[in-house]
């Protein structure tokens, strides 16, 4: 490009003062110092790199209204620099407040929006035939998208830790117990949702050409390689399945193992050694989804929230890219697929 068209874009920003356009103006009429044109050039380059380093990587959280997500959040919160979003089906001012509670971080880092990873169920019948078409309606997952969209834009401020942890349980001893809406919903929740998770929020993640920030206090905590988790369970490895039962909860966390895999090796193309996926087993914590099972768990195996949190998000920072497409457990053990 030569001089004259690298001025005119220089004179485009709208950023510039009236007096920098008047002073280049000028230059495009006596354009001949080779000083003059490396000076501009270099001005250029310096203004492309502070728009693309100008802003933090940031972190999701999905759903943190309870349970570990709630911990995962309020961790995060504590333990680094970066923005945080969450998504709450419901009561996003409480959720905010809770997480908020007896923090000592600014405020202004999290960000609270509506996603229901369940959307609505559309049902559509055909005169011309008695089946019936189901839609599944995603415009909550599109909307939190485009939130995010608004304050991070993708090529500055890139998605860096992302912990998708919808989970609901329904657990069949027996095919006789099989619900088939139980089971759909436990598929649309466990599997499909997360599915259309990492349809919405990949576009933010790094590509292969982003250059990584080499600011310590921006990176404070977070992984080196942004990592996206999907929250799966040890009964759903194949392998592993020596005691039968929990039917649509196995399948639906094998699915999920898979669609971890399927979109890693997306991100081998896309973003090479910048990003990566895992799936991970958290253990049976003490929350509302395993209360009915506490009884049947030693008490050194039932895990409180806070700690769970603390251990995943340590094996996110030591699983590295050699474990990727895997799933890990809190110990940082690889659980078969």
């Amino acid at each position: 490009m030569g001089e004259h068209a690298r001025i005119g874009a220089y004179l485009k920003c709208p950023s510039r003062s009236e007096e920098q356009v008047c002073h280049h103006r000028s230059r495009l009429h006596n354009a001949t110092s080779p000083t003059c044109e490396t000076h501009l050039q270099d001005e250029l380059l310096t203004r492309e790199s502070l728009t693309t380093h100008n802003m933090p990587p940031w972190t999701l959280i999905s759903p943190a209204s309870r349970g570990i997500g709630f911990s995962l959040a309020k961790r995060v919160l504590q333990t680094t620099n970066a923005p945080v979003v969450v998504t709450a089906r419901k009561d996003l001012d409480q959720v905010k407040e809770d997480l908020l509670k007896d923090g000592e971080f600014d405020e202004s880092r999290l960000k609270v929006f509506k996603l229901d990873v369940l959307g609505k169920l559309h049902m559509h019948f055909s005169s011309q035939s008695l089946l019936s078409n189901y839609h599944l309606d995603e415009t909550s997952i599109a909307d939190a998208a485009s939130e995010c969209k608004k304050l991070y834009a993708s090529k500055s401020h890139q998605l860096q830790l992302a912990f998708i942890v919808p989970g609901i349980l329904f657990p069949e001893k027996a095919p006789a117990q099989i619900n088939a809406d139980d089971a759909l919903l436990t598929f649309r929740t466990n599997t499909l949702g997360p599915m259309l998770m990492l349809k919405h929020f990949s576009p933010f993640l790094p590509k292969k050409n982003t250059p990584p920030s080499q600011d310590e206090s921006e990176m404070k905590g977070l992984p080196a390689v942004a990592t996206t988790v999907i929250m799966s369970a040890r009964v759903g490895s194949i392998s592993d399945n020596r005691l039968g039962g929990w039917y649509s909860y196995r399948a639906s966390k094998a699915g999920v193992n898979q669609l971890v895999k399927t979109f890693d090796n997306h991100l081998r193309n896309a973003s090479g050694e910048n990003a990566m996926a895992i799936a991970m087993h958290p253990g049976t914590v003490r929350t509302d989804l395993s209360k009915e099972f506490w009884g049947n768990v030693k008490k050194e195996k039932l895990f409180e929230r806070e700690w769970v949190a603390e251990r995943l998000i340590g094996v996110v920072g030591q699983v590295g890219v050699e474990g990727r497409g895997k799933c890990w457990d809190w110990e940082g053990k690889e659980v078969p697929p």
